[in-house]
């Protein structure tokens, strides 16, 4: 018996209605189905007085999410996107993304056409994009001569960005690429960010847009002091540490759902992960057509986006 996934967006009514009914059509048609929450990949904050919030990257996969699954479906927008490939990311799970959210750019379809969606699904007929993912870990120095503590780690498809403190000046940062000598950053806070997340807040602080098949990182520093501080993009395979230079301390978040507190003495360091974000598609990946229809890049100049009468 073949088996399917479900994982789904439980505050929004319409996530749950699509969920029982895609439920229903799955069963009906001989599969095995097993049903998670988005909310489970979701890690949370911590408090100013407990900055360690500690959740191991592979004990987020949901139960029966495993290696035997063919495929999961995943109800609600891109942050319902962004958590459900944390959770499933370690078993190697394709997903099929369904937007029931508003922009939805990480999105391969939409309600409205659901029915056809899961008939070509489950008949095989789709291509799987593979997109780099991140992992984020934070590390204190012990007062001995030992290996730091490993105090937090997460999984991320868009970006990291270690930011100051509402209320706060600007902060300073030493960074390491690769084995590349250390950069002095002075700014309101760094984005690490995969291509995925080149569209997101790194398009935002002016970072460039890059398409998913490069394999690259790029690091985009947030309301810079200096004007010669701008993005850097470099190599997938370059890690990058950064230690932060300044008495206070700063807050990180990843893929926005996610993150900690980050004092004086920690080191953040953001790497390659070992698993990939593995994309259904129905249709062969157009990256260019996302942009236009999602952010209206691309459009003839003489008429504005909402004018124009998008294929």
């Amino acid at each position: 018996m073949p088996k399917a996934g479900i994982i789904y967006n439980d505050i929004k009514p319409i996530a749950c209605q699509v969920a029982t009914t895609l439920q229903e059509k799955l069963t009906a048609c001989g599969w095995e189905v097993c049903v998670a929450t988005g909310t489970g990949g979701i890690l949370g904050y911590s408090h100013p007085d407990r900055p360690v919030c500690h959740t191991p990257i592979d004990g987020l996969v949901p139960k029966g999410f495993d290696t035997d699954m063919s495929l999961a479906f995943v109800l609600g927008g891109d942050g319902t996107v962004l958590s459900a490939f944390r959770q499933v990311a370690p078993a190697g799970i394709p997903l099929l993304t369904i937007n029931t959210g508003h922009m939805g750019f990480l999105t391969e379809t939409y309600v409205n056409q659901l029915s056809q969606a899961v008939e070509q699904a489950i008949a095989g007929d789709y291509e799987i994009e593979e997109r780099l993912m991140l992992v984020v870990k934070v590390f204190r120095p012990c007062s001995t001569d030992s290996e730091p503590t490993l105090l937090w780690e997460a999984m991320c498809l868009n970006e990291m960005v270690l930011h100051r403190e509402p209320l706060t000046s600007m902060c300073h940062f030493e960074v390491q690429v690769g084995k590349h000598a250390l950069v002095d950053i002075a700014a309101d806070g760094v984005i690490i960010s995969t291509p995925t997340g080149s569209t997101a807040y790194s398009l935002s602080a002016g970072g460039p847009v890059i398409t998913p098949e490069v394999p690259v990182l790029q690091l985009v520093p947030i309301c810079p002091h200096s004007l010669a501080s701008r993005a850097l993009v470099f190599s997938e395979n370059d890690p990058v540490t950064i230690f932060p230079v300044q008495p206070n301390r700063l807050v990180m978040v990843v893929d926005g759902n996610a993150g900690c507190y980050i004092l004086p003495e920690d080191r953040v360091r953001v790497e390659k992960a070992p698993y990939s974000a593995r994309f259904i598609r129905l249709q062969s990946p157009e990256f260019f057509r996302v942009l236009r229809e999602k952010l209206g890049w691309g459009l003839p100049h003489i008429a504005k986006p909402t004018s124009v009468e998008l294929p």
